[in-house]
């Protein structure tokens, strides 16, 4: 069973976050969702406490799906609704697309590059991946500072300085340690999306406005693929947006 957080009543709602990330990333919306929803925030395969798949797994999407549908019948859960963020965006669409989401709400998803776009978005990965790698505790007081970590930070929040120190250094050292970052960034550049007919459930698209990783004219080409799709710009947020607009992401989740 992947690691995860659970907390919560309601429908069940599970969360999945980016590469490099982990479950607390969804942290701001757990006391706006947790009243209405049960909500379970995973780790994927490699990140936060889920050891990495056995040597030879390839970490795709559509296996990091498959992970997680194996965690959701230990836990019970039939058809709860799947968001998730960037990787796991893409990662809550093939839950949908196997028949084992009530609805979907993908969140800047990844898996609608064209190739110029994916090979920027792979570097970029690649070059902080590096950065936080190298740098290590010696970054740790630049990441609390709120001056020193909005540059740190901007290319994925658009709102760096408003993250709790805490969260912020959680975030950056599971960036540099995260065992399962190298081989999924090369994973999940490697294709894209396409089986957006094989998805019949509605699906909510989330994408921020100032995501300068997976930009926003990425959005409507999901349409294009999704045909059950509907898309909300979040106004002013960036790629990873649980920090800039965490109550109109939970209120948009909790309509879903």
């Amino acid at each position: 069973m992947l690691s995860h957080h659970r907390a919560g009543n309601g429908e069940p709602l599970v969360l999945i976050h980016g590469l490099g990330s982990q479950w607390q990333v969804w942290r701001p919306l757990f006391e706006l969702l947790t009243p209405q929803r049960d909500v379970i925030a995973v780790d994927l395969p490699g990140f936060g406490d889920s050891p990495a798949l056995a040597d030879g797994d390839t970490p795709t999407p559509q296996r990091f799906a498959e992970v997680v549908i194996e965690t959701m019948d230990e836990l019970g859960l039939d058809r709860p609704v799947v968001g998730g963020n960037s990787l796991g965006g893409w990662v809550a669409l093939e839950v949908a697309r196997r028949g084992r989401a009530r609805a979907a709400a993908p969140i800047s998803p990844a898996g609608f590059g064209l190739p110029r776009e994916t090979a920027w978005a792979r570097r970029r990965l690649r070059v902080e991946r590096a950065f936080a790698k190298s740098q290590g505790d010696r970054a740790v007081p630049l990441v609390r500072n709120p001056v020193t970590r909005t540059p740190m930070f901007a290319g994925m929040v658009a709102k760096p300085w408003v993250i709790p120190p805490d969260d912020a250094v959680g975030m950056y050292q599971n960036l540099g340690g995260c065992p399962g970052f190298d081989a999924t960034n090369i994973a999940l550049h490697a294709d894209n999306f396409s089986a957006g007919h094989e998805v019949t459930v509605p699906v909510t698209i989330l994408w921020g406005t100032r995501d300068y990783l997976l930009l926003p004219r990425q959005g409507p080409r999901a349409l294009r693929v999704l045909p059950n799709a509907r898309l909300i710009r979040l106004k002013g947020a960036g790629h990873v947006p649980t920090y800039d607009a965490p109550d109109e992401i939970a209120r948009l989740l909790l309509e879903v």
